[in-house]
């Protein structure tokens, strides 16, 4: 039972980190400022490490992952894509849809190291993905506060 709940963990992690790299890709199509493109474009090379870190848990589990962008985090890039359009790629519109969806994986990792299912091994490294949430959440907070 463990396994099983174990793997919907990392799945659903797995499905909001992929659709933060996506975010985060669009994102910086969508951003003119070459010092933000290049924060936006490593924190998705960043998720993308996340990603694998976690898919690699799961084939350790016996389990082939299957996770797909999810349906939240296509809702954020549309409004990102719909927010842009709107303010003409608005650094501050960016920024704040960066941040709406960096709240919800925030609130996505916190519930998952709350699982009492979780191995040692798995906490820690849901832990430290979670530390790198909040970094690059600070980083856009940063820019969001220079910009203002």
């Amino acid at each position: 039972m463990e396994t099983t709940q174990n793997i919907g963990i990392l799945n659903g992690l797995i499905s909001i980190l992929e659709d933060g790299r996506v975010g985060y890709t669009n994102a910086a199509e969508n951003c003119e400022d070459p010092i933000l493109k290049t924060e936006f474009l490593g924190i998705a090379r960043d998720r993308s490490l996340m990603v694998i870190q976690l898919q690699d848990e799961i084939n350790k589990l016996g389990k082939s992952t299957d996770a797909t962008d999810g349906p939240l985090g296509a809702i954020h890039r549309a409004w990102i894509d719909f927010k842009s359009l709107i303010t003409g790629h608005d650094k501050d519109a960016i920024i704040e849809a960066c941040l709406t969806g960096e709240e919800a994986a925030l609130n996505t990792f916190k519930e998952a190291v709350k699982s009492d299912s979780l191995s040692p091994h798995l906490f820690a490294i849901i832990s430290s993905q979670l530390m790198m949430i909040e970094k690059a959440m600070a980083k856009i907070k940063a820019y969001k506060n220079i910009t203002v």
